[in-house]
């Protein structure tokens, strides 16, 4: 079903199919299972948490539920991450790249820098499944592996938070493996994390993404901005047009653009928001032409 459309010059030029699942009344297919990509992070973090993850500062889990810009206080976190557990930038197994922040990546290549791993948006998960691994004596050259005791019990966690059996597991951009879930079901973990007791790994988890946001992904991102804005909102976004979010006591939001693109994520984000009674702030997602604002993708009811 079309849950958005692009405006130029106030004719409908392109539409987004989708699904969307909310508290307040779904639309689509949130029943068969996709691949939620990054926005499954929070919940592999409670999943490492459960397995034995000692954060050397608690801040850190925001940094590893994230994709973050590359931005120095992502890379420098990410190295005293690898520091504390007794490992290099070697031990990393996530791709090279540059950052995603572009005044962070242009600075880095003034100054002489390449690709790298640790620049990697996912480089902070990748650090905490390796402390993760360190803190239990597993092995860490294969970390990745779908049967390592790492990602066998993160399987686990994923499961029980959604409430549903993994029908599927991938390779996600990054390497590491990506687990199927439906909508409602990432909805659904995404609740219990907001609504779990102080001190759980899964309030932990929300907790440190809501108190550094700036963590979670960086300067200007979506998540980073509406998680400043909306007081107890936990969102994250994934790859291939997918966001999960959720607030306590109002409810929980995934949504899957249908053809991955990632423009229609945020606009059906914020409609959904206020379906649920959130005071979201206004965040344009511009059609431009000649370089200047001449419409916008918006969510359809």
């Amino acid at each position: 079903m079309i849950i958005a459309e692009v405006v130029r010059s106030g004719f409908v030029e392109s539409v987004h199919h989708g699904s969307v699942f909310t508290t307040a009344g779904s639309r689509g297919d949130v029943t068969t299972p996709i691949f939620p990509r990054s926005s499954n992070k929070p919940l592999q973090t409670v999943g490492m948490l459960r397995a034995g993850l000692v954060p050397r500062d608690e801040a850190d889990l925001a940094l590893i539920s994230g994709s973050h810009f590359g931005e120095a206080l992502h890379v420098r976190r990410v190295r005293e991450i690898l520091d504390a557990a007794g490992l290099t930038e070697d031990a990393l197994r996530c791709p090279v790249s540059l950052p995603l922040n572009e005044e962070s990546r242009d600075a880095w290549l003034r100054a002489g820098g390449g690709a790298e791993r640790v620049l990697m948006n996912c480089s902070g998960k990748h650090a905490g499944m390796l402390a993760t691994c360190v803190a239990n004596g597993w092995p860490v050259e294969s970390y990745l592996d779908p049967k390592h005791p790492l990602q066998v019990a993160i399987t686990e966690a994923l499961a029980d938070l959604a409430g549903e059996p993994i029908t599927a597991t991938g390779v996600d951009g990054c390497g590491a493996p990506v687990l199927a879930l439906s909508l409602t079901g990432l909805a659904r973990a995404f609740e219990r994390l907001v609504a779990a007791e102080p001190g759980t790994p899964e309030r932990r988890v929300a907790d440190e993404m809501r108190a550094h946001p700036e963590l979670v992904a960086g300067t200007g991102a979506d998540d980073t901005v509406l998680m400043a804005a909306v007081p107890g909102l936990l969102a994250k976004g994934g790859a291939e047009g997918v966001v999960a979010a959720a607030v306590p006591g109002r409810g929980a939001i995934a949504i899957k653009i249908d053809d991955g693109g990632m423009r229609a994520r945020t606009p059906v984000l914020l409609k959904e928001l206020r379906r649920l009674g959130v005071d979201a702030p206004q965040i344009a997602e511009l059609v431009l032409g000649g370089g200047e604002p001449v419409g916008e993708i918006r969510a359809v009811s």
